[in-house]
């Protein structure tokens, strides 16, 4: 495996990451074994930065997490995140406020079952809280031993560039991809001025660009991907095609085409750590040996030419919800 720096002075992560996989997990469900197996396989396989929420699965992957890295914690960076909430009637709701701050990573310390969150991210900007407030509070954790760094989430430029001047920040995690590459233009150069890392959440287009989707009827009925309208017929129709283009590109490298996506990602700078999530040991050693691939000028400019900004159909959530968390 290969590594990489988290900003200017965070930590060395593994180039190819590990986020929180598309299929839930329950408690006591026997799907928790492939879990661990796949956690278990990816430090084998020298991936040491792992990605979870309070939000994700109701909280259960910060449980679950922390029983897979039981007795294997040296060595081993963890993310986690706040601030992006369900409300009982399915709404969402964002909270910033700084009571807030301490409370929910007292509440994922516990869950995690560790004594300290490598890096903690705001997981969506509360615009009724000033960010100062936010990441002065999540500034406080580091005294308190609580935290190590500071990240954001899908920030504009000018909140980024905000949150930084109250607190250093080694990352900023937003979706990026060859099928969403929306952030190129204002987003990851603000990055770079900042000497911020970017790490892509949903790499693989959230599983369009592994090839596996070809209709809606290939997502499980409950699927919440169902409502993302890069995933509506008429959309995933046209999506589909290019991501054939990219499983031909693929197969003439030997590779898989979530293989060449992540190789893509990691090609546009050292400061690309892309976080492709599975609950599965098979598709873990997929992910990590794209890490290997190497993409020439010429291919990483052909990729880019096929999955040029707005080659792909559908927005990559509800518009409504983006201009709610301020993301469009």
């Amino acid at each position: 495996m290969k590594y990489r720096t988290l900003g200017r002075n965070g930590p060395r992560v593994s180039a190819v990451s590990m986020g929180r996989g598309a299929q839930p997990i329950k408690f006591g469900d026997p799907l928790e074994q492939d879990f661990n197996a796949a956690i278990h396989r990816a430090i084998d396989l020298g991936i040491n930065f792992f990605d979870s929420s309070d939000a994700y699965w109701g909280s259960r992957h910060e449980v679950l997490l922390g029983r897979a890295l039981k007795g294997r914690r040296s060595g081993v960076l963890i993310a986690s995140k706040f601030g992006n909430i369900d409300l009982p009637d399915g709404r969402k709701a964002l909270n910033g406020r700084p009571e807030y701050v301490f409370s929910s990573c007292d509440a994922s310390l516990q869950r995690l079952g560790v004594e300290i969150i490598d890096v903690y991210y705001l997981h969506r900007v509360d615009p009724n809280v000033a960010i100062e407030e936010t990441i002065g509070a999540m500034a406080r954790l580091i005294e308190q031993g609580k935290v190590r760094w500071l990240g954001i989430c899908e920030a504009s430029p000018a909140t980024l560039k905000r949150a930084h001047a109250a607190h250093p920040l080694v990352a900023l995690q937003t979706e990026y991809s060859l099928w969403f590459r929306g952030v190129e233009k204002e987003i990851l150069p603000a990055c770079r001025e900042l000497g911020i890392a970017f790490v892509p959440y949903a790499p693989l287009g959230r599983g369009l660009l592994t090839g596996r989707i070809k209709s809606v009827d290939d997502l499980p009925p409950n699927d919440r991907r169902r409502s993302h309208p890069r995933f509506q017929a008429g959309n995933l129709k046209r999506n589909a095609e290019l991501v054939r283009q990219l499983e031909a590109f693929a197969a003439r490298k030997n590779a898989t085409s979530a293989q060449v996506a992540i190789a893509w990602l990691l090609a546009q700078g050292e400061d690309i750590v892309p976080i492709p999530g599975t609950n599965h040991a098979r598709n873990v050693e997929q992910n990590a040996a794209a890490a290997d691939i190497e993409l020439t000028a010429e291919e990483v400019s052909h990729l880019s030419e096929v999955f040029a900004v707005g080659a792909g159909a559908g927005e990559r959530y509800n518009p409504r919800l983006l201009e709610k968390w301020g993301m469009i």
